[in-house]
């Protein structure tokens, strides 16, 4: 098992257009092969979280290399989103045990 998260430095202002984004990636989640688990996260200090945990690295990997991926990242116009984020920090993680 693989475990992503993607801590995402927003301004407050900015908090609820992310939350909205987000959201709508949330079914389509569902869909993407190998993804076991798909959270995002909102602390008071700013910060998000996307928290994916995948059946691989290869699984993750996968995800990010594909057509879905660049299309969840771009606006309508098929330009690249310009992230409300003002940096993030990606971690990954092979998960040795698990209950």
């Amino acid at each position: 098992m693989y475990v992503v998260m993607n801590e995402l430095k927003v301004p407050k202002e900015m908090k609820e257009v992310m939350k909205e984004r987000f959201a709508q990636s949330a079914d389509n989640m569902k869909k993407v092969p190998g993804c076991l688990d798909y959270m995002f996260l909102d602390e008071e200090d700013g910060r998000q979280v996307v928290f994916t945990k995948w059946e691989s690295k290869q699984h993750y990997e996968d995800w990010t290399n594909s057509e879905a991926f660049q299309r969840a990242h771009q606006d309508r116009s098929g330009k690249e989103k310009k992230s409300p984020a003002s940096g993030n920090e990606l971690r990954t993680f092979e998960v040795i045990h698990h209950f």
